[in-house]
């Protein structure tokens, strides 16, 4: 992915919508500043973090593998190749991508410094 950062890190890419309500709630728990959000914040150093909102979201079927919904967080390795096994396990099934609580997106941000780090 063209201008995805710091190459000695992997990347950890938000596609939301401004007009999208689940997508204003994960950014709002984002902001909470609880115990859960500042360890986030600590994870995220280890990741190039880059937010496509509205018109920015990828046209590529590689950046919707399983459906174009949103808010969907996808990780993508220092070489630029998508990680499609990095999933949200505690949500839903048929919406691997898609994270409602911070508790799930730092599942995943552990799950994917330990197979990318």
């Amino acid at each position: 992915m063209a201008g995805q950062g710091d190459s000695s890190k992997p990347t950890m890419l938000l596609i939301s919508k401004t007009w999208c309500g689940a997508c204003k709630n994960l950014k709002a728990a984002f902001n909470r500043g609880n115990s859960e959000a500042h360890e986030i914040e600590k994870l995220a150093q280890s990741f190039n973090m880059v937010n496509l909102v509205d018109n920015e979201d990828p046209k590529d079927a590689k950046f919707s593998p399983d459906g174009g919904y949103i808010p969907r967080i996808l990780f993508i390795s220092k070489d630029g190749t998508i990680q499609d096994t990095i999933t949200n396990t505690m949500g839903n099934p048929k919406y691997k991508y898609y994270y409602s609580e911070l508790t799930q997106v730092k599942g995943a941000m552990r799950n994917a410094l330990r197979k990318l780090a």
